[in-house]
């Protein structure tokens, strides 16, 4: 799908194993940010520090060829921009081991996980659009409920990578409301996909 942002046509697609070298050449030689590969939320925690890297890289690549579709990719014409984390949260082993994020009833949700803007395309509505294609991505997956787990930013301003959940603002943008909030900095935040 296309859509109109501030930096022009934007094209979203969810990531499949033809599009794995889009998705490695957005994240870099870091991994989006300190060798994550998105992978923070998928494994339990020692795991997750063990392979920070190369085997986090390889454990979201065999996601991806197993046939997953674990997010959705945002394009500026063919170059790959953006990164939006969705799946069912039960996959998401660190978000039900979370004191914080831990369900807020016994719904079926899916969840956004993380966002990841190329530099130059921060701050201009890109995450937004993401996080409406996620839902989009969700619903036609048979979802009812997306939810999200964003950063309030903090007075001291964190640095752009640091806001890989996303930040609340983007969040109420794309139609999300709060309804629970544990912690001062981490609200969640819910769609509900109307059937």
């Amino acid at each position: 799908m296309t859509k109109q942002t501030k930096r022009g046509p934007i094209q979203f697609h969810s990531v499949t194993a033809s599009r794995w070298a889009d998705l490695e050449d957005l994240f870099g030689e870091r991994g989006a940010c300190g060798g994550c590969w998105c992978m923070f939320w998928r494994v339990p925690r020692k795991q997750f520090d063990a392979g920070k890297g190369a085997a986090n890289k390889r454990a979201l690549k065999k996601i991806i060829r197993d046939g997953h579709k674990p997010g959705i990719i945002a394009y500026a014409g063919s170059k790959p921009i953006g990164w939006c984390a969705v799946a069912p949260r039960e996959v998401y082993i660190g978000l039900e081991n979370s004191r914080l994020l831990k369900p807020v009833d016994d719904r079926p949700v899916w969840s956004i996980s993380c966002l990841f803007i190329k530099k130059p395309y921060r701050r201009k509505g890109i995450s937004v659009e993401l996080i409406r294609e996620a839902v989009t991505f969700a619903a036609k997956q048979g979802a009812t409920i997306v939810e999200g787990y964003p950063t309030e930013p903090s007075m001291d301003q964190m640095p752009d990578p640091f806001l890989w959940h996303g930040v609340p603002s983007a969040f109420i943008a794309a139609g999300f409301k709060e309804v629970l909030r544990r912690s001062e900095a981490r609200p969640i935040m819910r769609y509900e996909i109307n059937r």
